[in-house]
Parts: structure tokens; sequence; C-alpha cells
């Protein structure tokens, strides 16, 4: 269970991150990262860490609007049930 822990903790430093830098990278105009690894990063885990970044950074707000919601409810009620379980 600690793996499981400090796993989410890097995933979330990670997409919090990942937030800042691609907001750096659009106000310098340059290459920026994908939609869908910012996704990806919080769908397999970082959903606290890319909605902390998204609000901090005040970036992909209108289009990512509500979708990183669903992902943190989604994870509350699978590590809840894993939590509840007894794992």
């Amino acid at each position: 269970m600690n793996y499981l822990i400090a796993i989410l903790i890097i995933l979330n430093l990670l997409s919090f991150v990942t937030f800042g830098i691609d907001k750096y990278l659009a106000i310098h105009k340059k290459r920026r990262i994908s939609e869908n690894r910012l996704l990806l990063l919080a769908i397999f885990g970082g959903s606290v860490g890319s909605l902390a970044g998204q609000k901090l950074f005040n970036h992909k707000t209108s289009k990512f609007k509500g979708v990183l919601w669903v992902v943190l409810v989604t994870h509350i009620f699978v590590f809840g049930a894993v939590l509840w379980s007894g794992y």
C-alpha cells in the first residue's frame, strides 16, 4: 500500500509540473505537450496534480472543462473501494 501512495504522489507531482511546463511553452510559442499526454497523466493517477496545475497556471481551463473533475471523482470511488475492501 505504501508503494501505491508513493506512486500516486509522484504521478500528481509530475502532472502538476507538466501543466506548468506546458503553460510556459504556450506563453513562449514553443512546441507544446500534447493534450493526450496531459490527460493520460491525469487518468493514470495524477488527477489532483492536474487540477491543481490547471487552476494555478490557468491552463487548459476551457479545453478540459469538467473532464479532470470526472477523472478525480472516478479515482476517489476506485481508491475508496480499494481501501474499503481492506486491500
